[in-house]
């Protein structure tokens, strides 16, 4: 579509403004049930499926709802995870990041946390692992794409201890780099839950 002698790429624009008013719909506590991490999983999962699905009328495999190189993804996940563990076994121990996880998780059982974490990580992880870096790759070339996507998911840390947010944009473009490796958003996701949950844990329960 060409406006004013601009040409706007119908696709991506439509993308971008989902990926912005998205999170600003979850930031402003708009519900669809009583659980966050449910909620989040329609907002950033069914949602996003839905607009592959029924308007672009795409395989969900075209952005990364796959097995993909599964050795590969595998192979990112445990070393991830490994190297993860000792430095948050030692961040997550910080006053500040003591206070703010204990009175997130409250009470919960570690095996909620668990599961929580990882439905609401399955979300995320699809929103912009999967459906953005692919659609910014096709558009921009992959390079580009791994740090384009990380950009809305590092704002949605604000709020959270400085450390942990001012990390984001390279997290965010590591599990980028990962998923266009692997070619599934599956392992950032596994990547991403045992951080999160590990963090939790640790701070609120050690």
């Amino acid at each position: 579509m060409t406006i004013g002698g601009i040409q706007f790429d119908l696709k991506i624009t439509f993308l971008i403004i989902l990926a912005t008013v998205v999170p600003m719909l979850d930031y402003y506590g708009h519900k669809f049930t009583s659980v966050k991490a449910y909620d989040r999983l329609i907002w950033y999962f069914v949602i996003p499926m839905l607009v592959i699905v029924l308007l672009f009328r795409e395989p969900m495999a075209d952005y990364g709802f796959k097995l993909g190189k599964w050795q590969t993804g595998l192979a990112w996940t445990v070393g991830a995870c490994t190297g993860m563990a000792v430095i948050l076994w030692f961040l997550a121990r910080q006053p500040g990041m003591q206070a703010y996880y204990v009175a997130r998780t409250g009470d919960q059982s570690v095996a909620r946390i668990i599961f929580l974490n990882g439905v609401e990580m399955f979300g995320w992880e699809f929103m912009w692992r999967g459906l953005l870096l692919f659609a910014f790759a096709r558009a921009f070339g992959p390079g580009a794409a791994i740090f384009l996507q990380a950009v809305p998911f590092a704002f949605m840390h604000l709020g959270k201890p400085e450390v942990e947010s001012l990390s984001t944009i390279f997290g965010g473009a590591g599990f980028g780099f990962i998923a266009w490796q692997s070619e599934s958003f599956i392992y950032p996701w596994l990547i991403h839950w045992f951080i999160s949950t590990f963090t939790m844990v640790i701070a609120s329960r050690m």
